[in-house]
């Protein structure tokens, strides 16, 4: 099975110049934890959270984005999006066309709900779900 058949197309995207207490607001109303970040048709980051003890009126986003994007091709297989979920312990994955354009999301409910393979979503949610080496 493709990426393609399981991720969420046209996922919300915000522009980096973005307000944080705006992108807080859009999280909210699209009930979401993670929105990816662009600079014009590019995907340069993600936003997983929206705290950093700065002021959100004045903060944008590509101040507090994760720069580093991990993300999967549309026409690759799931088990492939589903090991690179496990090896970086994400629970949502960005998925581009060859073009490297935005095109979807992978979440870890739509490898639940859509992969026959229950095994593999198994080993995901759970690799995903254990705790991280702390940093140092």
């Amino acid at each position: 099975m493709r990426v393609a058949e399981i991720m969420t197309r046209d996922p919300e995207v915000l522009p980096s110049d973005f307000i944080l207490k705006d992108a807080a607001l859009k999280m909210q109303q699209l009930d979401v934890g993670m929105l990816p970040i662009r600079d014009g048709d590019r995907l340069v980051g993600m936003l997983r959270a929206t705290a950093e003890g700065r002021d959100p009126t004045k903060t944008r986003v590509r101040e507090v984005m994760t720069p580093e994007v991990v993300y999967c091709f549309e026409d690759q297989d799931v088990s492939e999006a589903a090991k690179l979920m496990q090896e970086k312990q994400i629970r949502r994955l960005p998925i581009l066309n060859r073009e490297k354009r935005l095109v979807g999301i992978v979440s870890l409910g739509d490898l639940a709900v859509h992969s026959a393979e229950e095994k593999a979503v198994s080993k995901t949610i759970k690799e995903v779900s254990a705790p991280a080496e702390p940093k140092r």
